[in-house]
This record gives structure tokens, sequence and C-alpha cells, in this order.
């Protein structure tokens, strides 16, 4: 049976889409993707990501665990501080994507994929040793405020110091009434915060958040927006863009992987093939003409077939087709003109550098994650 979130019945009401989504009934849209994309992108919205896991590691040895099991360094941060970073196995591919941050030094937090929490959580638990790990998925609720106006709208939600708040960092404090962890991160491309408290009352600060977000023309958002969002900003999805076969190097997360560090799970096979260079790489395509190009569309050069599509969307922000695709890296250029099969029909398209949207620099606001 499909999981819920404790905001289900907040979404019925307000005319949701419920679609089922890594095992949990969710929002699919509300008003329509496309306009609850634009509204992120112009105002704001915000979403229900209460599905995601989230895991406590406890104790004086908790850092050391982060360390061997995450590829970024995490000896980087300070309480208050968070990372996006990326589990690995043996291999060197890709078992989560994540969020560590730095509760304090003896607490850190995970946030997880939906889809990946038990894998995770036992993959954790396999390499604790005896440091205390924590599921608090089923007592943690979880909203992304995003959007270029997502500050002006939680300033009337709380007295927490927001404008202070550089990217990747958190503060605890009442928003709407409700103690939240508050950290300046997200997954569309624009800023925004994520508001983590208590499962029982996350109807409260839902309520208080969605009216500041309508005072400001947005809107509640639902998870088509977040996908056709976190594309036209360049981001890879777990079970898209990474997977056990997939390196962190060749979908371009070269940044976050600290091969400087002595050890960590997977760390030997990067540093070979980051000597040996890669074979293929992630790579954004735009299509020259209409077509929706779908996950797993072979991608051609001529009459060689280079690679295959990940992801791909009609942006709404660039009324154009786009996609994410691996190919071979020797056409990996950016004008390389390409073809996508698109049902039979070769689509030409040609590749471009991503992320394929960047949001211009507002004065006074910070970036996002």
């Amino acid at each position: 049976m499909a999981r819920r979130t404790p905001l289900y019945e907040a979404h019925r009401r307000l005319g949701a889409r419920i679609v089922d989504f890594a095992g949990w009934e969710m929002p699919l849209t509300y008003a329509g993707a496309v306009d609850e994309h634009r509204a992120v992108r112009s105002r704001c919205g915000v979403f229900d990501v209460s599905h995601m896991g989230e895991v406590e590691l406890h104790g004086p040895q908790a850092m050391a665990l982060v360390q061997e099991l995450t590829v970024n360094d995490a000896a980087r941060l300070g309480d208050g501080d968070a990372q996006y970073t990326l589990l690995c196995n043996p291999q060197g591919g890709v078992i989560d994507d994540l969020i560590v941050s730095r509760v304090g030094a003896q607490r850190w937090l995970l946030v997880v994929n939906a889809s990946n929490t038990p894998e995770v959580l036992a993959w954790i638990r396999q390499h604790a040793g005896g440091v205390p790990v924590v599921d608090r998925s089923d007592d943690t609720a979880l909203l992304a405020l995003q959007g270029p106006d997502s500050e002006i709208a939680l300033r009337t939600l709380t007295a927490l110091p927001l404008q202070e708040m550089r990217p990747f960092t958190q503060r605890t404090g009442r928003v709407g009434g409700v103690e939240t962890l508050v950290s300046r991160t997200g997954y569309t491309g624009e800023d925004g915060f994520e508001l983590m408290c208590a499962a029982s009352e996350v109807e409260a600060l839902w309520d208080a958040v969605l009216g500041a977000v309508k005072l400001r023309g947005g809107m509640p958002c639902g998870l088509a927006a977040r996908d056709t969002l976190r594309l036209e900003a360049g981001l890879p999805l777990h079970g898209s863009e990474m997977d056990a076969t997939t390196t962190p190097l060749e979908a371009g997360l070269a940044w976050v992987v600290k091969l400087t560090k002595p050890s960590f799970i997977g760390r030997a096979p990067l540093v070979q093939q980051a000597a040996d260079g890669l074979t293929r790489k992630l790579v954004g395509l735009r299509l020259d003409d209409a077509g929706v190009p779908r996950h797993g569309f072979a991608v051609w050069a001529g009459d060689r077939r280079i690679g295959e599509v990940t992801s791909g969307t009609k942006s709404p922000t660039l009324d154009a087709f786009i996609a994410m695709a691996y190919v071979a890296t020797d056409v990996a250029r950016p004008g390389t003109a390409v073809a996508v099969d698109i049902r039979g029909r070769h689509a030409p398209a040609h590749i471009v550098e991503r992320p394929f949207y960047r949001r211009a620099a507002r004065e006074g606001s910070h970036a996002g994650a």
C-alpha cells in the first residue's frame, strides 16, 4: 500500500492530482504544472517533500562515519552548515545523493531521497560500527519554499535573521508558531528554503507558509513542476541521471568529490577514473524543433549511436525542448550537432552547456542550491 505524508488530506482539499511516486501518494499538480513552474521562477511556491528520508548520526564518531560514507569533505562544516554530497558503492557507483548537515559536533543529519531511504538506512547501519543511527523519517516532515520571493514571504512568519543565512546554512526557530529547522537549500535552481518540523505540526506550518506564499502571488506546487524546475537547472536526479552504474564524475559532479580525502567508500575507482579519463559524460541537449526527448531515447551523431537520454521536457521558461543525456566524451562538446530518436524520427538537436537556465542575480538575494 502506498504511503501518505501528513499533508495528504490538505492536498486533497486543495484539489491536487495525486499520483504514486516511489511508493508514496503525492501531489503531481494543483493548478497545473506550467503555472506552478512559472510561479517558482517569478515569485515563489511551496512543495510538500515530507516523503524524503531523514537519518541522524550521533556521538563522537559520527563525523568519521560521515567522512567514510560520503564523497564530500564534511570536516569543512561548522555547526549549522550543510553540504551536497553522495554515497557511493565500492565500485564508485552512486547509491544516493543527499544533503548532510552538521547540527552539532556530535549530531549529524542526512536528508536522502524517498525511493532510496530503506537502502540508504541499511547501508549506513552496515558501516556504522558503534555509531548510533536514528531513522527520523516517520516523525519529521519537510516543506520546500522556493523562488525569488521566498525570503520575503518567510520573513512574515519568523524572527530568524534570514538575510544573514548563506546558501547551505541552517537555523532553528519558530516559523508560523512551529519550531522549525530552516535550511537555505532547495532543488529548483532558485533561492529558497527547506523547512523541517515535527510531523504532528506540519499542517500548521503548511497553512502558514502557503498563506504567505499566496500573498506574494505564489501557489502550492507538485512533483511535475519540481521535475521541470530541476531539469532546467541541470540538476541530476537519482534514478534518472544517477544510479549504481554511474559515477559522480560521469554525472558532472566532480566538484563534490574530494579525492584528496584519504579514505571514503568508492574512492579508489574514482581516483582511477579521474586518471584514465571519462568515456562518457552527462550533457545538456536542446532540440532544434518540437519533440519531447524521453528517458531511454537513443542519441545519435550521424550513423553512430553515442548515448541515451536520461530526462527530458519542454522547458516552460525557455519555451524549448531540452534533455540531459549520457554521450561519448569525444562528441560531448557544446555545439555538437546530434539527433534524438523520438519513436523512429531522428529529431535534430545540439549539445549545450548545463544548466539550461540560470537565474539573474537580484539585489538582496542569496544563491540557492
